[in-house]
Order: structure tokens, then sequence, then C-alpha cells
């Protein structure tokens, strides 16, 4: 896979996990879909679309338990996830 050159490797594979450990319930998978307008092809295609992984990682660091059950699924500081999201937020502040 190719790094999109407007994120960072570190947030997109970040990112990627989340999006896996989201995917893994089906009642979760479907409450990120209704929050966040993203269909199924989105998903597909949107791998590496910064508006995407924005609206995932926005949908953890919005609800709290999910946010901190994701990053130990993954194996990170629930800080990271959260600073992930902002920096796609907000990519020129972190230059």
């Amino acid at each position: 896979m190719e790094t999109n050159p407007n994120i960072s490797e570190e947030t997109e594979i970040l990112a990627l996990k989340a999006l896996g450990w989201v995917l893994e319930d089906s009642e979760r998978a479907q409450r990120l879909l209704a929050l966040t307008g993203l269909d199924p092809r989105d998903l597909r295609s949107g791998l590496e679309d910064p508006a995407m992984l924005t609206s995932l990682l926005g949908f953890l660091a919005n609800h709290e338990p999910d946010l901190l059950a994701c990053a130990e699924a993954i194996d990170v500081e629930p800080a990271r996830l959260a600073a992930a999201a902002e920096y796609l937020n907000n990519p020129g502040d972190f230059s």
C-alpha cells in the first residue's frame, strides 16, 4: 500500500488498525456508519483518504469507552489515537 503524502505513516497505520478493531463488532461498525455518514463503499475506497480516516478517528475520539477499548486492543495509548484524529483535522498545526 502506498502512503498518502498528506497523512503521516504513523497516523495512517493507527487509523487502519482502529478501523479493523471497529469492524470486528457488527454493532460498533453499524454505529460508525450511522454516526459518520460513511457507507461500506466509502470504507473500502477511502483507506488513504484523510476525510474518511478523520471520520473514523473522530468517531473513536468522541466516544471515550470505544477510544479506550480500541487503544487497548491495538496496544497504543489512547492519547495517540486522539492525537492522530487531531492531526488529521489540522495537519498544518503539526508541521
